[in-house]
């Protein structure tokens, strides 16, 4: 077949990814002259300036808009932690559902075997956090619950970060717990979501590239999914929250007002960088945003005067997520040596038959 034939049917499975965008599009257009918000859209245009690099970072990397959005409306422009959390949410239902009828479209591998269960998961989780956890935390912790999870995340990739780039195809030693491993996953995660927007992503991540020892061209496209199937939930949630008891389940109108300026920059850069993380290396990328996760951490502690017992909070929680991270690449590195040497059927599945393989 050839390069043209190919490219022309790569093209032709596209559709559902272009009458999305038409979709998406023709919506907020209408919104914007029917509310007349022309005005609002651009008197926010820093944050639509930030959401271009955080939708890339979105769609490449195991990371959430929001991961980008929330410091810097709350670090940088003082925001409170919940509006943060609330524009990730919103923000990413677009960016981060955009990335996944992307990655649908053109045929990405998925693991569906640990996916399944956790998106179960996260729509139990995300909406349980939302009423119960996360309206009764201080605005603090909300701060530094975010800065925790991604300066652990942020230690571990430089950490393993060439091991994880080497990484080929998905172990095949735990698919025996996928459903007990993707539930708990999905519950715990939605509940890390429902506080500060982002994490989910970042638990089905580690949890592949540490545990089953995947390819990060599995883990990523399935981290995207699974943070977008929480986005929709948790703002939908949050929503809904606030119709039934504003005072409780405040929802602030700048949420709106930002996602508004964001939303059509983020509906076309998260898939951007689903598209580029193809064609580039990863460990250039993956190794700015470890940086600016633990930078982010200093950033939060600094700006927030966090001393004494909050501080030593902080760090003992830095250790503790990356004593789990320890953990878990343990019993993955462990169990698969164990599986090598005991087994004569192929312990790994190659990438390219992933998809298949681990969804039926």
């Amino acid at each position: 077949m050839s390069t043209g034939t190919c490219a022309g049917e790569s093209l032709k499975r596209l559709w559902p990814f272009g009458l999305w965008l038409l979709t998406f599009y023709s919506v907020w257009l209408f919104l914007v002259i029917y509310n007349d918000d022309w005005s609002t859209v651009i008197s926010h245009w820093p944050i639509a300036l930030s959401m271009s690099f955080g939708s890339y970072i979105a769609g490449s990397t195991p990371m959430g808009g929001g991961t980008v959005g929330f410091p810097v409306l709350v670090l940088l422009f003082d925001m409170p932690g919940s509006l943060g959390r609330n524009f990730g949410l919103a923000v990413q239902s677009i960016g981060m559902v955009s990335a996944s009828i992307y990655i649908f479209s053109s045929r990405r591998p998925i693991d569906w075997g640990l996916l399944k269960p956790a998106l179960l998961g996260a729509f139990i989780g995300t909406p349980l956090g939302a009423a119960f956890i996360a309206p009764f935390i201080p605005d603090l912790w909300v701060k530094l619950t975010f800065a925790i999870v991604w300066c652990s995340f942020g230690i571990m990739h430089l950490v393993k970060m060439q091991e994880l780039i080497s990484a080929e195809g998905v172990s095949n030693c735990w698919r025996s717990w996928d459903r007990i491993i993707g539930l708990a996953v999905g519950l715990s995660g939605g509940i890390v979501a429902s506080i500060t927007g982002v994490g989910i992503d970042m638990l089905i991540y580690a949890t592949l590239v540490l545990l089953y020892r995947a390819d990060l061209k599995v883990a990523i496209p399935t981290s995207v999914v699974i943070m977008a199937f929480a986005s929709v939930c948790g703002i939908a949630s949050n929503v809904a929250l606030s119709k039934i008891n504003p005072g409780l389940y405040f929802l602030d109108p700048e949420v709106y007002a930002n996602w508004l300026a964001a939303a059509p920059i983020v509906a076309l850069g998260a898939p951007f960088g689903a598209l580029v993380v193809n064609l580039i290396s990863r460990k250039p990328t993956l190794l700015l945003v470890s940086l600016l996760c633990i930078g982010q951490f200093v950033w939060t502690v600094v700006q927030e005067g966090v001393t004494g017992y909050a501080l030593t909070g902080a760090i003992a929680g830095v250790l503790a997520v990356n004593f789990m991270f320890h953990i878990l690449y343990h019993l993955g590195h462990d169990e698969e040596a164990e599986f090598e040497s005991s087994s004569t059927n192929a312990s790994r599945i190659p990438v390219q038959v992933a998809t298949d393989d681990v969804s039926s």
